[in-house]
């Protein structure tokens, strides 16, 4: 089995290609081993000594790594990590339920007061055009709601705590909002 990997804007991240699918739909993210309980590859992931978070997409998977630990270190163990859970056959997720599904009903802001069609208008800008962008960079970003003008995202994968993560959610995601959707008028970053 032959993993490829990518760097991601983010330094603190890095992209693994498995060359099969990681998840059927949606997205995992995890921040901590606790949290990792339901899927047996954050599992193993985390018990690497150095590994922060792990990202699950359709076809990646991006690790996290502590800010002083080193990529020449961890990429050899996180490699081996991930090919020894794909030779095992075990389940990437121990139910089917991924995180994008579970986020969909968790909305951190109240749309009720807001016009519908530009809450839709939002969602499919960001679900066409912002989405498969940063999938490409290991990482992916989640609508959490739009109030007073401005649009709440959340960031994760690679994305989370990107140094130009701020750049990409100003100069492109609002930007592009902006000029769609003139009701736009900022965008802010949640977690």
């Amino acid at each position: 089995m032959f993993i490829q990997t990518e760097e991601t804007p983010n330094p603190a991240a890095l992209k693994f290609l498995p060359g099969k699918a990681v998840l059927d739909s949606g997205v995992a993210d995890f921040t901590t081993h606790e949290a990792a309980q339901r899927s047996p590859l954050a599992r193993l992931l985390f018990e690497i000594d150095g590994v922060a978070g792990v990202f699950l997409g359709s076809d990646f998977v991006t690790v996290t790594k502590a800010g002083d630990k080193s990529w020449q270190v961890l990429k050899p163990m996180i490699l081996g990590a991930v090919m020894d859970h794909f030779t095992s056959g075990a389940p990437v997720m121990e139910t089917a339920e991924s995180e994008a599904a579970a986020d969909d009903g968790d909305k951190e802001f109240n749309d009720a007061d807001v016009d519908v069609e530009i809450v839709s208008q939002i969602k499919e800008l960001i679900d066409t055009r912002v989405r498969p962008a940063v999938a490409q960079d290991g990482g992916d970003i989640i609508y959490k709601g739009f109030k007073n003008g401005t649009v709440y995202l959340n960031m994760r994968g690679s994305c989370a705590g990107c140094p130009s993560s701020t750049a990409t959610l100003k100069m492109g995601i609002e930007n592009m909002l902006r000029h769609y959707v003139p009701e736009v008028l900022q965008v802010e970053a949640v977690t």
